[in-house]
């Protein structure tokens, strides 16, 4: 593994646990072309022990049965779509469902408005066809056309930004599970194990609506942010450690219950409404998702340690991280921001020192 790459795929980065996992569990059934087998895929997203004492961290903190249908649906002759708001590990779970299946997941197209067809499809090397005419050597294979070929699981990302003309170019390949090639008068066959993985943001629901035709080819599973106030802070360190640690930098330790309250502000926020539930207010529409508050935690903790500062400090560069995720929305998300601060923020007696720094930040 070269260790001057910012990040590597997760079958890199997770290979000595795929390959534990593999031995453990060589003696149970598993598709053909899969890498490990399901159980093998479950206990890699959702971690464990190994009978040899091998630990597995943890990739995903939510509902087991949710990641169980997911596997399931991987093994049908359906394809998944991955739906949910930003921040809710759809791409996360996405690569590591790959990584595990296929122990690739660089099988990858992602989707903007600009996807053509042939981003599904195939394209060509039109100076050798130009040259040569269409010829098999001067087919250029997309990673659909590739995974087909080896059996192996291709993510789409985003699949809501591509034009609706140009993913139905899906429905014979997911249904029929072949792709032709009309100017070699030919036909790619997909091996057994071959499938789509696909995500969509939740909030780009209009853009590129899905025909029903479409939607029938993929089993649809809704991913949902962490119902608890402790799986949400769990997953903000876990993913903060882990961001650290690929960065080999060492960070102080934070503030007993700092995370817990940033987390507990990303609730309320979102619900419009206090954890212990006494106090209603217009909630918000900013993406105040896990992976923000990461985001917040990891910029907050580098701000912090590399210009210094004290616990106060930090704590403001955490209120400075959450007016910029909510400022970059409109004037009103940041007025809904300013009454909460007065309204919720400022008579909760321990929670002193947040309210001066978000006064400090909004004066500067």
């Amino acid at each position: 593994m070269n260790e001057n790459f910012q990040r590597h795929n997760a079958e890199i980065l997770c290979a000595e646990e795929l390959a534990e996992l593999s031995q453990s569990f060589k003696d149970y059934a598993k598709p053909e072309n899969w890498y490990c087998s399901p159980q093998a895929v479950l206990m890699f997203i959702m971690g464990g022990t190994l009978a040899n004492s091998f630990k597995i961290s943890p990739k995903y903190f939510g509902d087991k049965a949710l990641v169980e249908i997911m596997i399931s649906t991987l093994m049908s002759d359906r394809a998944l779509l991955l739906i949910g708001v930003p921040g809710t590990a759809k791409t996360w779970i996405a690569e590591h469902i790959c990584a595990a299946v296929s122990n690739n997941s660089s099988l990858l197209i992602q989707g903007t408005s600009g996807t053509g067809e042939e981003s599904l499809r195939y394209s060509w090397n039109y100076a050798m066809l130009l040259s040569q005419g269409p010829k098999p050597e001067a087919l250029v294979k997309s990673p659909i056309m590739r995974a087909m070929e080896l059996g192996s699981i291709c993510r789409i990302e985003e699949l809501s930004r591509i034009p609706s003309e140009t993913q139905d170019a899906l429905i014979s390949i997911l249904s029929e599970k072949t792709m032709s090639i009309p100017e070699l008068n030919s036909s790619i066959f997909s091996k057994k194990g071959f499938n789509v993985v696909a995500t969509a943001n939740h909030l780009d629901r209009g853009v590129f609506e899905m025909s029903s035709a479409l939607r029938r080819r993929f089993n649809i599973v809704m991913m949902p942010l962490p119902k608890t106030l402790e799986e949400e802070v769990k997953i903000v360190k876990y993913r903060v450690g882990q961001l650290e640690q690929n960065h080999k930098v060492a960070f102080r330790d934070l503030k007993l219950g700092q995370v817990d309250k940033l987390v507990t502000m990303f609730r309320e926020l979102r619900s419009g409404m206090t954890l212990d539930k006494k106090q209603k207010f217009k909630s918000s529409n900013a993406t105040l998702s896990p992976a923000e508050a990461i985001s917040i935690v990891h910029q907050a903790k580098i701000q912090s340690e590399i210009f210094g500062g004290d616990s106060h400090s930090l704590n403001q560069h955490f209120a400075q991280g959450l007016i910029q995720s909510i400022g970059q929305h409109s004037q009103d998300e940041m007025l809904l921001l300013k009454e909460y601060i007065e309204n919720i923020i400022k008579k909760r007696g321990d929670w002193k020192d947040w309210y001066e720094a978000f006064k400090s930040v909004l004066n500067e």
